[in-house]
């Protein structure tokens, strides 16, 4: 087979041919990375020098023929300019070389066209760029940390789901099955007290669960969008009735009214978290709130049918000339549709009521407005809105609308399960918690259990064809600016904790109880998993108490709280250490990814740019596993020596004492078991 040389650099012609190219869409070879219809844009693309004879970018409107505009020994680099313009364009690149032909896309280099994977420059859409890469870290206020006892839910206080809530004294009761009247203190206080140990951390944005008026432990069933709950925030004005044990409804729960609908409760919640941004921003830590706006609850106001607010608003369930009775869905025998049935969750109609549409859109606007400055929105399974595709779409536009309008600087973050490409074209979402294209993928990979613990594959476990495959795919259907605001998550309120997920059982609460949640967990692999969290392209967002070494099974064994006191410092170290790199070293959240290298239980690749470069390998097999990966493609010289700059193992990690050789273009490393490395050039 002919071979290519270059500068003592040895590959068979093909090979080289089709490894060598690479563009994507990062600034390093778009610019800009997010035009204006104003804007022209140099689109450019590297390939091996001498191995072809002409480029082409092919547009969804005509094609031009590319440019070489410098080579060096290894590559050539291509470029060509697309003039301003309004519409959405698409791309591919076409190659010649000789007689024959190659293409290129996102999902890579073919013989045979497939139109499939196209770049796509979608003009005016802009993320923002403090988001871009961002650390996140997701709280669950009630299991956080209790910095305010005084506003505590005390023991039958209300009913909820037609049972007693209840005080948990013990912070440290693991969950029950009937968790979600259980409460355990948490509070926005709690946060503020802890502000301090998230900057140390490395932190940049704090997701938070709903905070506003509730009365679950969870609070997706919103009684009240327009304020802070009292019970997270704070209690100036007590009293009232606890209920007696026998009690049937809540028509006697005087204290929880009192709490939670007086003025002067819902004034100094508001106020308390006006203080929590503000000293967070000082900090540098942004914050987003959660937006459920496709239910609310059958306490909220606008409903009230527990009669809460009798008093003051005329609530749609016990009165049907109620300004708020077109705000729900009405059946014929008198009852209202519950969100995916569940009766507690009372299905908002949105597509069916202007007025409660347009009060949404106020609220959106609200809270990132002052006095408040939010930062952004996490909005639930938002595809799920109205009745119809066609509106949840115009819905969606509208409140980019108005969020956008207060500032562009704003985060508007979707949950969303399936295809999302229709919802991030610039005028709605800017991106997504990302399942799709990060959860699972590695999920499946290190642990071969699904993101519940409820499926076990061994199929998916330690395949790195399926993980390329299945990233390279779902990475390929996101723009980028979503991509690199993508929430990359590993444990999350609805899912196990990954490092639950490590014992590769499956099972739930109810069926293995607590402590099995903790048996045979691997915290080597944990680190694994961070390890390519903190260096993947997109935001890398740490539930609360996973970098304190926090097990659990799926909901809500997945909600104990942090474990203050019993943190395991270790892992906090790691996680410091793994926030600190990817901090200091800007080509971890702007550069570009490449695949370098896949088998069993091992995967590599690169982030990199023209000026710095790293090598991520991940090793996790039983046993070691000696590689050799081709660092040429990612533009590493063919003869140097990596560094280590972190590396993991199954005793822990360390930031020293690692180098490897690189010859000929390939980096040949042996790692231990279960173990990671981040490497660059010295």
């Amino acid at each position: 087979m002919p071979e290519h040389e270059a500068s003592g650099f040895f590959l068979p012609e093909e090979q080289f041919r089709s490894q060598a190219v690479y563009s994507d869409e990062t600034m390093q070879f778009r610019s800009p990375a997010e035009p204006l219809s104003t804007d022209e844009v140099e689109i450019s693309i590297r390939v091996g020098k001498e191995t072809f004879s002409a480029v082409f970018l092919c547009t969804n409107e005509r094609e031009y023929l590319m440019d070489l505009a410098e080579t060096d020994d290894i590559f050539a680099y291509y470029k060509t300019t697309l003039p301003p313009t309004e519409k959405k364009v698409t791309y591919y690149f076409r190659l010649q070389h000789g007689d024959e032909e190659g293409f290129y896309t996102k999902y890579g280099y073919f013989d045979e066209f497939k139109d499939e994977g196209r770049f796509e420059i979608i003009r005016n859409f802009m993320t923002p760029d403090w988001a871009k890469g961002a650390v996140m870290y997701q709280i669950y206020p009630d299991r956080f940390c209790n910095g305010d006892p005084s506003n505590d839910v005390k023991t039958n206080e209300y009913l909820y789901l037609k049972r007693m809530v209840e005080q948990v004294k013990n912070w440290d009761t693991p969950p029950s099955a009937t968790d979600v009247n259980h409460f355990y203190g948490g509070d926005l206080q709690g946060v503020i007290n802890q502000l301090d140990y998230l900057e140390d951390l490395g932190i940049e944005v704090i997701y938070f669960n709903p905070i506003f008026v509730s009365p679950s432990n969870h609070k997706y069933d919103a009684q009240d969008y327009h304020h802070i709950d009292p019970h997270l925030g704070k209690i100036v004005k007590d009293g009232g009735r606890l209920l007696k044990n026998c009690a049937m409804t809540n028509a006697e729960a005087s204290m929880y009214v009192t709490r939670t609908t007086s003025e002067e409760n819902l004034t100094a919640s508001d106020k308390l978290f006006v203080e929590l941004v503000e000293k967070a921003h000082k900090k540098g830590i942004r914050v987003l709130v959660d937006g459920v706006f496709n239910h609310c609850g059958a306490f909220h106001k606008w409903l009230d049918r527990e009669g809460f607010y009798k008093k003051t608003v005329k609530g749609a369930y016990q009165n049907k000339t109620s300004p708020y009775r077109d705000y729900f869905y009405w059946k014929e025998d008198g009852t209202y549709e519950g969100w995916w049935g569940y009766e507690n969750h009372p299905k908002l109609n949105e597509e069916g009521c202007v007025e409660l549409k347009n009060e949404i859109l106020e609220i959106g606007k609200k809270w990132v407005s002052a006095p408040f400055h939010a930062d952004g929105w996490r909005l639930d399974v938002a595809a799920d809105l109205g009745k119809t595709s066609e509106f949840n779409h115009k819905f969606w536009a509208e409140f980019r609308d108005a969020v956008k309008s207060v500032s562009e600087d704003k985060l508007i973050l979707a949950e969303h399960y399936g295809d999302a490409a229709g919802w991030l074209q610039g005028n709605e979402w800017d991106s997504i918690m990302n399942y799709d294209a990060f959860m699972e993928p590695v999920t499946w990979f290190l642990t071969g259990v699904s993101k519940h613990s409820t499926e076990k594959r061994e199929d998916m476990y330690n395949n790195a064809d399926v993980f390329w495959g299945s990233m390279i795919y779902q990475m390929g259907k996101l723009p980028i600016q979503s991509l690199m605001t993508s929430m990359n998550e590993l444990s999350n309120h609805d899912h196990s904790r990954f490092l639950t997920r490590t014992n590769r059982h499956v099972g739930r609460l109810q069926t293995e109880g607590s402590e099995a949640a903790a048996k045979d967990i691997d915290k080597a692999v944990l680190r694994e998993a961070v390890l390519l969290q903190m260096t993947w392209p997109g935001a890398p967002t740490v539930y609360y108490g996973d970098e304190a070494g926090l097990v659990g099974w799926t909901d809500p064994d997945n909600r104990r709280t942090y474990p203050w006191g019993r943190e395991d410092h270790d892992l906090i170290k790691f996680h410091k250490e793994a926030i600190y790199l990817r901090k200091e070293n800007p080509v971890l959240r702007h550069g570009s990814l490449h695949h370098l290298y896949g088998a069993y239980g091992v995967i590599a690749y690169g982030r990199f740019d023209r000026e710095n470069k790293f090598l991520i390998v991940l090793n996790n097999n039983d046993e070691s596993r000696t590689v050799s990966v081709p660092v040429w493609e990612i533009g590493m010289a063919l003869h140097t020596t990596l560094e280590n700059w972190l590396m993991t193992s199954q005793e822990g990690f360390t930031d020293f004492g690692f180098q490897c050789p690189v010859k000929n273009g390939f980096a040949e490393l042996t790692l231990p078991p279960k173990s990671a490395a981040v490497l660059k050039e010295v």
